[in-house]
């Protein structure tokens, strides 16, 4: 008997095939304007905050890198109208076909603009992991949640789409003589997290890895393997590193410093007192001093929950000792 996980994953694999049929959410009015950050290498950039109808769902980056024999695309937005849009700012740059879309990982904002491109006949590529998250409760939950706070943009129709191809790891390859080398360095933000480097351009693109300008989302991510992936990002040594959200980079070791700094400061925080002497978590919470990032965009939507899931994490550690 197939179990309902699998049962879950096979209806995502029928709506792959009605996404050229998805149309009729309505277009969005906020700019997605490509800027170019390498010779081939492009992003757009999201506003800060999270998902909301002022900002229509764009709150996340993208990226794109025009070869001579096709486009690959570095994540798909949070809603076919935002992917839709994305699509014709890259048609304005080049007549080459979209051929591949990497999939950073499997969150809301990364991924529901798979279906636009699937549309354009663009393959998709994705870390293994990621069929956990398709799978599972947590992926309907999301879904749910986002079409009743973007219901103009996301609607019946919109479905999270599998990979055409699932990789087992990172893997190196060649369009148009440009070389791609993506990297799997989750589990960290995701277990399936994937970055993207575009190597004669120095460009990487990190997905939520790195989050700038804005609070990162920890949810219930092992901070402690994520702290390891920010060190793996460094040795890369780009020129520019694209973040899942927030302004390129042109100085990529400095700016490593937001997401780094600030899981951090949960981890020795919370560990200090609260965590080995047994405080409860609501009593920690309000005796710390979050001055230091409380003016970050996505603090007050952010905050509790990220310290909230780092105290559960470093309980769990501290019984593993």
């Amino acid at each position: 008997m197939m179990r309902p996980g699998w049962l879950a994953l096979l209806g995502f694999v029928f709506a792959a095939a009605a996404g050229a049929e998805l149309v009729g959410a309505e277009p969005v009015t906020v700019a997605v304007t490509p800027v170019q950050v390498g010779p081939h290498s492009w992003y757009v950039q999201g506003m800060a905050g999270e998902a909301s109808a002022a900002n229509q769902g764009f709150m996340s980056n993208a990226g794109f890198v025009i070869t001579p024999a096709g486009v690959v695309v570095f994540d798909a937005l949070g809603s076919v109208p935002l992917a839709e849009e994305l699509i014709r700012q890259i048609r304005k740059l080049t007549a080459q076909p979209i051929k591949r879309v990497i999939v950073s990982h499997y969150h809301a904002d990364h991924i529901y603009g798979l279906q636009a491109f699937k549309a354009t006949g663009a393959e998709i590529w994705a870390h293994r992991d990621g069929r956990a998250y398709l799978a599972s409760a947590i992926a309907q939950q999301r879904l749910a949640q986002r079409r009743a706070a973007l219901p103009r943009w996301i609607d019946e129709r919109t479905q999270p789409l599998p990979a055409d191809r699932w990789l087992a790891d990172g893997e190196t390859f060649d369009l148009g003589g440009v070389r791609f080398d993506l990297q799997h360095v989750g589990p960290a933000h995701s277990p399936e997290d994937l970055a993207m480097l575009v190597s004669p351009d120095g460009v990487l693109y990190s997905g939520d890895l790195i989050f700038a300008g804005r609070i990162p989302f920890v949810g219930d991510t092992d901070s402690k393997r994520w702290l390891a992936a920010i060190d793996r990002l460094e040795r890369f040594n780009p020129k520019v590193l694209v973040p899942g959200h927030g302004s390129v980079s042109r100085a990529a070791r400095a700016d490593l410093s937001l997401t780094r700094d600030y899981l951090t400061f949960l981890r020795e925080t919370l560990k200090k007192k609260p965590v080995e002497d047994l405080v409860p978590f609501d009593e920690a919470y309000r005796a710390i001093d979050w001055s230091r990032f409380a003016r970050i965009p996505a603090f007050d939507a952010a905050n509790r929950g990220n310290a909230y899931n780092t105290y559960l994490l470093l309980e769990k550690e501290s019984l593993q000792r």
